[in-house]
This record gives structure tokens, C-alpha cells and sequence, in this order.
């Protein structure tokens, strides 16, 4: 329970930013509205947070849209942006949590919440080198290469969008589990670089440099048997040529869409091709349960331990009110790896 000695000065007023207007077309600051509001005390049960980090990611526009089918709660135009956040505890009238504690919220793109204790989870400061570490993709990198894909010994892996937030993370996690080949695409030859040289990736390719089908023949001659799908349109049209016999293919998302030709959202499937090769289609979206964090942060704590895991991070020192300039360079590719904003008086 918070006392009124020696706590941090707190403004009676911060900023958030909400969302302007529903997304149509290409992403914009006009989305954005960064506006001023009241710091709200904690009532009873509640804790006041102030944000340290922000995560972002290539989901938020999608979010931003009316008919979004990703199922997840969408953003309504004059409200705040939700979204993963972790902070420190600068008020309490809950028993459970004090004054200094870190906590991880989906409080979003606020310098300070407040509610309700049970909404903001207690992490341990000393469990990795910084708090953003806690922000990654790595819940659904590892549900989708782990439980979805079931990837694991003898496994040839082909992750697309490799060098993002989630593909980063979701190749070393098929290393880890004891696949035997590893293939990443991205989209220049620094990040074809970065995948092989720092993330230990058997084999990367720029997509950019002849047709994706013949890549992975080359790099994976008896074809690839687990397929992670960051991106979808021609890569995934690709993968079905390339895949062997029974190969698995989950399905996480369709960037190609998203940032490019909206016809990548809709690839088409050789269905012939699909049936012979007796291929297993399997879409999913991941929910960030008790379990999926869980189980996540075990292995990720493990695998670092052992220096068998590398984390690929960007962390952007700028104020709220810039974070909207950083998602509209994540989204142009300007950034490795997962993004975290680290909130600063700017």
C-alpha cells in the first residue's frame, strides 16, 4: 500500500495517444491523435503506472481497421491505443502490488495508467538484461513453431519474413527444438546477412533475387517440411512447390498484404499440389494466455541461459509522442528484430 513519503512526483496531467480515424489505405500520422489528459489517482484496489516501454508491431494498422479479423479487441476512433506495455508502480492502494514494483500491462500508448491491480502483472526485474525483453513476439513465435507447427528433430524449416519481430525468434526456436535446416527470407542482403551471421539461421535469401520457388529448391533440394508464414502472397504460393511430403505450414501472418499489394492477403493455393502432397494448412492467432506466456518465457529463459539463443532487439528512446514515427519506420523495414519504445521526456 502506497504512504505519501518519499514517492515520485507524478503530473496531474500526461499524454496518450488515440486513434483519429479508421484505417483506409496506407498508414499516416492523420491516424494518430496525441492529446493531453488527466492523471487519474488509483481508487481502492487500483495502482497508478507510470509506462516505461511500449512494444510495437506490424499488427497495430491492422487493428486500426473496422473490419480487422484478427481476434484480438479492436481500436475505436477517440479512444486510446491498447496495446503491450511495461511499467513501474508509482501508486498503490492494492496489497499485492507496491510502490517500485515492474509490471506488464496491455494499458497501451499512455505515460500513465491507472486500474484496477489485477490488470497489471508483476514481472522480476532480474530475469533479463532489460524490461523490453518482455515485450517480444516471443509468445507467438514459439506457440506457432511449437504447438501449432510442432517443428522438431530432422525438420527442414523455412520461416518467411525472417528478420522480423516474430520470424527472428521463431527460427531460433526451431533450432533449439533440433531442426536439421533452418531457412530464412528477408528483404535485403544486410538482413540475409544478420539471419546467418548473428541468429545462426542455416541458410537466408533475399527474396528480391529470383523466384522464391527456386531458392528454396536450392537451399532445401528434398523439400521443407515445416513452413512459418509471416508473410503470405508469393512466398507462401512458393512454399507449397517447395514443401515435401506431409510438410506443416503455420500460418502467422500476411505482411505481404498488409504493407505491399493487398492481392498478397489472397495468395493462391495449387490445390492440386496441396492434396498430393498430403500438406497441412494451419492458420492460428495467438492469445498471450497464462499457459502461451508461460511456457514461452521457460524456454526463453533456458535457452538464453545456455547461449543458445540470441535476441533480436530494437529499443527506440522517444518520447509519446514520436511513437507513432516509430511504427511507421518499423513498418518500412528500418528496424531489426522486435521494437520497443522507451518512453523519454521528449
Amino acid at each position: 500500500m502506497t504512504t505519501t513519503d518519499e514517492l515520485e512526483k507524478v503530473p496531474d496531467r500526461a499524454r496518450e495517444v488515440r486513434l483519429a480515424k479508421h484505417l483506409e489505405g496506407a498508414l499516416s500520422l492523420d491516424n494518430f491523435d496525441p492529446v493531453e489528459v488527466d492523471v487519474t489517482p488509483p481508487g481502492p484496489g487500483e495502482v497508478l503506472v507510470r509506462t516505461d516501454y511500449l512494444a510495437l508491431s506490424a499488427a497495430v494498422p491492422e487493428l486500426m481497421k473496422p473490419d480487422c479479423p484478427i481476434p484480438m479487441p479492436l481500436f475505436a476512433v477517440g479512444e486510446r491505443l491498447s496495446g503491450p506495455v511495461v511499467g513501474t508502480v508509482v501508486r498503490s492502494n492494492a496489497p499485492d502490488l507496491a510502490v517500485g514494483d515492474l509490471v506488464q500491462s496491455f494499458a497501451g500508448w499512455c505515460e500513465y495508467s491507472t486500474g484496477p491491480a489485477e490488470g497489471y502483472f508483476k514481472l522480476s526485474p532480474d530475469v533479463f538484461p532489460n524490461p523490453a525483453y518482455y515485450l517480444g513476439n516471443g509468445p507467438t513465435a514459439y506457440y506457432g513453431m511449437a504447438d501449432v507447427a510442432q517443428a522438431g528433430e530432422g525438420d527442414v524449416v523455412f520461416v518467411s519474413g525472417a528478420a522480423g519481430g516474430v520470424g527472428s525468434l521463431a527460427g531460433q526456436i526451431a533450432r533449439c527444438r533440433g531442426a536439421a535446416k533452418v531457412i530464412g527470407s528477408a528483404g535485403s542482403p544486410a538482413k540475409v546477412a544478420y539471419l546467418v551471421d548473428e541468429l545462426g539461421f542455416d541458410a537466408a535469401f533475399d527474396y528480391h533475387d529470383g523466384p522464391v520457388v527456386d531458392q528454396l529448391r536450392r537451399l532445401a533440394p528434398d523439400g521443407i517440411t515445416v513452413f512459418f508464414d509471416n508473410v503470405g502472397g508469393a512466398q507462401f504460393e512458393a512454399a507449397v512447390q517447395a514443401a515435401a511430403p506431409h510438410a506443416r505450414f503455420a500460418l502467422c501472418g500476411a505482411l505481404a498484404g498488409q504493407l505491399g499489394d493487398p492481392a498478397g492477403r489472397f495468395p493462391k493455393l495449387d490445390l492440386m499440389t496441396a492434396i498430393t502432397k498430403h500438406l497441412t494448412l494451419l492458420p492460428f492467432a495467438c492469445h498471450h494466455t497464462p499457459d502461451q506466456l508461460g511456457a514461452w518465457f521457460a524456454h526463453f529463459g533456458q535457452w538464453l541461459g545456455e547461449g543458445r539463443f540470441v535476441y533480436p532487439q530494437t529499443v527506440v528512446e522517444v518520447g509519446l509522442s514520436q511513437a507513432p514515427d516509430a511504427l511507421l519506420a518499423l513498418l518500412r523495414g528500418e528496424y531489426r528484430g522486435n521494437v520497443a519504445v522507451h518512453l523519454t521526456a521528449g
